[in-house]
């Protein structure tokens, strides 16, 4: 067991939970513009996508953007310039950025329809993957702080957060100290444009 899992209380791995519930959104998935996949980190989701069996005259490539709301912009355009207007489109996140990456296609693209999913995984595994329980909790509730501020900046739409959810904010051990608060993911506290 590591410092940092001994660090975390059974409340706060509850409180992480729901959390990382709450930002998975669980869509029925169904084909959406099967032609094209534009995703972020755009190169590395090319070539898994070649190794798939995807014919690479499938695939628009858009590596420029530099945050989620770049991404959808720009592989916007990109379709757009290819002569491609989905109506519905589908957005591959990380399982804790589901419902923000929901928000800000929502604002910046209202004419689609939006489905989103991630690798289907538990919290525990997740954090395996990452190797930092810190790291994880303190991304799970900067990701939370975002679906409910970036509505104000007018980087999203509006999603109803429960309570529950509100009040399991602290599961970070970072949140639970005032002289230490949760660290934001880069462009929390950005006023301009393009948020992460």
């Amino acid at each position: 067991m590591s410092d940092n899992q001994r660090a975390i209380t059974e409340e706060q791995w509850h409180r992480a939970a729901l959390i990382w519930d709450y930002h998975q959104m669980h869509h029925q998935l169904r084909p959406a513009t099967a032609q094209v996949f534009p995703r972020g980190e755009a190169v590395h989701f090319r070539e898994h996508a070649l190794t798939l069996g995807v014919p690479a005259h499938a695939i628009l490539l858009e590596p420029n953007a530099g945050n989620t709301g770049q991404n959808i912009t720009l592989s916007r355009q990109a379709l757009t310039a290819a002569g491609i207007h989905p109506t519905t489109v589908l957005l591959v996140s990380k399982p804790y950025m589901e419902r923000r990456s929901y928000a800000t296609a929502r604002k910046l693209w209202p004419d689609v329809e939006v489905l989103c999913t991630s690798e289907p995984m538990e919290l525990d595994d997740y954090v395996k993957s990452i190797g930092d329980d810190k790291l994880v909790l303190d991304m799970l509730v900067a990701d939370l702080q975002r679906v409910i501020e970036y509505p104000k900046l007018g980087f999203a739409i509006g999603q109803k957060v429960p309570e529950d959810i509100r009040e399991a904010t602290p599961a970070s051990p970072a949140a639970s100290s005032p002289s230490d608060p949760p660290r934001p993911g880069p462009g929390l506290h950005r006023r301009h444009p393009h948020p992460s």
